[in-house]
């Protein structure tokens, strides 16, 4: 009688641990559900960064605007397609035609956030809210805030740039910024997928940013596999638990 009684109890301990650890992995997935939704519905994150509205480097002079996807206008939409174009064809290789399709579906999502870079050489910081308008785009970044492998994350889907504004510091500027933001939003990474062809964005985000290919990388998930795929993802982790999860570090 004693035994079983012990094993009763035992077993009401062990159900109640059951119920606390289901409520804790319920509450954890709740305020991390929360933190996309408050990150997502931010109207203007650039608001926060003031001093990373304008650039003034290296001979050029830009100013960002921030926008959503399903507010872009018909020619920024023609404006984005086109840079995206004539800047991922042919890294994309005879996969292009797919994925601008999909490129195109991604790029007005209500979840869409952009940062929109303007030339705007002559203009003053005071002066430059009233020409956003009639400055040129030379480039933009597409982000959204989502989850992976049950981590907050801030996933930059592209970051674009006209050929004559490249190699000026700006790609660097654009992602500090970017991750910044990500800080600021309580997310747990930055990520990004880059095409294996693109030899320049890979050293780039690698040697200059010091991005990490993510353990959710088709090469590191399964090597045979990572072979026929044509990109790699990367990431940038800011907590040991999406350092152990996305980095597969300790």
């Amino acid at each position: 009688m004693e035994s079983r009684g012990v094993a009763s109890h035992s077993n009401i301990v062990s159900s109640r641990e059951k119920r606390a650890k289901r409520r804790e992995i319920l509450e954890k997935k709740k305020a991390i559900d929360e933190l996309i939704k408050a990150a997502s519905s931010e109207k203007d994150h650039l608001v926060y960064f003031q001093p990373f509205c304008h650039y003034n480097r290296n001979g050029l002079s830009v100013f960002l605007e921030s926008g959503s996807g399903d507010k872009l206008s018909s020619s920024v939409k023609r404006y984005i397609q086109n840079l995206l174009k004539v800047n991922m064809e042919v890294a994309f290789g005879p996969e292009w035609s797919s994925e601008e399709k999909v490129k195109c579906r991604d790029m007005v999502a209500s979840e869409a956030r952009y940062i929109f870079v303007h030339e705007a050489p002559n203009a003053s910081v005071d002066e430059i809210s009233m020409k956003l308008d009639k400055s040129p785009l030379v480039g933009f970044v597409h982000y959204r805030f989502t989850l992976e492998e049950d981590i907050p994350v801030l996933y930059v889907y592209e970051i674009q740039l006209e050929s004559h504004v490249q190699g000026k510091g700006l790609g660097k500027f654009l992602m500090q910024l970017i991750e910044l933001i990500a800080r600021k939003s309580c997310m747990g990474a930055v990520v990004l997928t880059v095409q294996k062809a693109n030899a320049v964005a890979m050293n780039f985000y690698r040697s200059k940013l010091r991005y990490t290919i993510s353990s959710i990388s088709p090469s590191r998930v399964d090597p045979l596999m990572g072979l026929e795929k044509s990109y790699e993802i990367l990431c940038k982790a800011f907590d040991h638990e999406a350092k152990v999860i996305l980095e597969g570090s300790g």
